[in-house]
């Protein structure tokens, strides 16, 4: 469980990340930050496509030395 918060755009990407994860958010704190419109939540989409290729990675079998 969590409380998410941000400033501006991240203000957004906060809401629409609770708004999509209701059983996992207590709640949103946003700061600056105004409703959601389709152009927000078309860039919401594209930090989850980016989120969903990191996620993807086999980063254990990186040798960092």
């Amino acid at each position: 469980m969590a409380t998410l918060g941000g400033h501006g755009f991240g203000a957004k990407v906060a809401l629409a990340t609770a708004i999509n994860n209701l059983d996992r958010c207590t709640g949103v704190i946003n700061l600056d930050g105004g409703p959601i419109d389709h152009k927000y939540y078309e860039a919401y989409q594209e930090l989850v496509s980016y989120v969903k290729i990191a996620k993807a990675l086999d980063i254990q079998n990186v040798d960092v030395a």
